[in-house]
């Protein structure tokens, strides 16, 4: 079995910046209520006309990605794309990706996890080359929250949530025996898939019905979210999955060097750092600029830490993530 590490890492953001107080133009909120339940202070919306979308941000964060990692699009045998705003609602992100970058005719695999949706997909790149299936694969978490957010009153407890970027990085045989991903951990529970959930337009609910019943409160093809339900589990799934990643590795608690947790809500991000007692030393957190970015969301995060200079070779990196499914898992990796 061969061992696989991170060689590349990059994000994108639109140039675009929403404050709480922009949104606050749009509905009944303020920035001090965002604040307090959220942490966020500001977060990056795509701008009609920029010319960005979910799978052009994807190619940004890849392109400096693979940079990076010094290598070219033709080094790439594998493409797993994380998103849950694909572009179109078929074909996915995945191949968007390749025939921007002029890739070979590789795989490209989508993946719908939300929130973990980076960490299933770091697993599966993982897997592909732990087995010698391939050597370089290419992860990209990306989203456009913003051109399906309901911006009123209605919809405030959601949208003042989420933001827009993608985050790359590029997962390859480690020849050199020294440090890689160590171990990945998934789960899943789909009792409360309603909790967090968008649900029309879908197969069992299409367009036409949509306009005949004329929803005008419970509209589904908006975001809706259980938000102290969805945060009971989140504490309590978190903390799992980082001890059983830990335990399947020997390892302690003590040992983290740095948690990137996603980026659901900074409140989760503190809880689980004091459950943990962990220092501001071990934990990265930017949800403050970006907001909640979904599967992008700690691919962006890892990348900052590791620009910040707060991720060295050698140091234990944790990922975690929970979210809509439920799904939730972990990452561990020496750097």
């Amino acid at each position: 079995m061969y061992s696989s590490k991170i060689t590349g890492l990059g994000y994108y953001v639109p140039e675009n910046v929403v404050t709480n107080d922009d949104l606050a133009k749009l509905m009944d909120t303020n920035d001090a209520w965002i604040q307090e339940r959220t942490g966020i202070k500001e977060r990056r919306h795509i701008k009609k006309g920029d010319g960005n979308s979910t799978s052009v941000m994807g190619v940004k964060a890849a392109t400096i990605a693979l940079d990076r990692a010094k290598l070219a699009p033709d080094a790439i045998d594998m493409i797993v794309f994380a998103t849950l705003s694909p572009d179109m609602y078929f074909p996915g992100g995945g191949v968007e990706v390749q025939e921007m970058m002029g890739m070979r005719t590789i795989p490209a695999l989508d993946v719908r996890n939300q929130c973990s949706g980076f960490v299933y997909a770091i697993s599966v790149a993982d897997q592909f080359i732990k087995t010698g299936m391939y050597k370089n694969v290419l992860v990209i978490g990306s989203e456009n929250h913003s051109g399906g957010l309901d911006m009123s009153d209605r919809g405030r407890g959601v949208s003042v949530i989420f933001g827009d970027g993608a985050g790359a990085a590029v997962v390859s045989r480690n020849d050199s025996g020294k440090g890689g991903i160590l171990s990945t951990h998934l789960h899943s529970e789909g009792q409360h898939k309603n909790e967090l959930s968008l649900q029309g337009p879908s197969t069992e609910y299409w367009v036409p019905q949509i306009i005949a019943d004329n929803p005008q409160e419970n509209i589904p093809y908006y975001p809706y979210m259980n938000g102290q339900f969805v945060f009971k589990h989140a504490i309590v799934r978190f903390s799992e999955v980082i001890q059983e990643g830990l335990e399947a590795n020997n390892l302690d608690v003590k040992d983290i060097d740095m948690l990137i947790p996603h980026q659901a809500n900074l409140r989760i991000s503190q809880f689980i750092q004091q459950k943990l007692k962990l220092t501001d030393d071990q934990v990265f957190n930017n949800i403050q600029k970006y907001g909640n970015t979904t599967a992008a969301s700690i691919p962006i995060a890892l990348t900052e830490a590791w620009e910040q200079g707060r991720i060295k070779e050698g140091d234990l990196v944790v990922l975690a993530a929970f979210g809509s499914g439920f799904t939730w898992g972990s990452v561990i990796i020496r750097w």
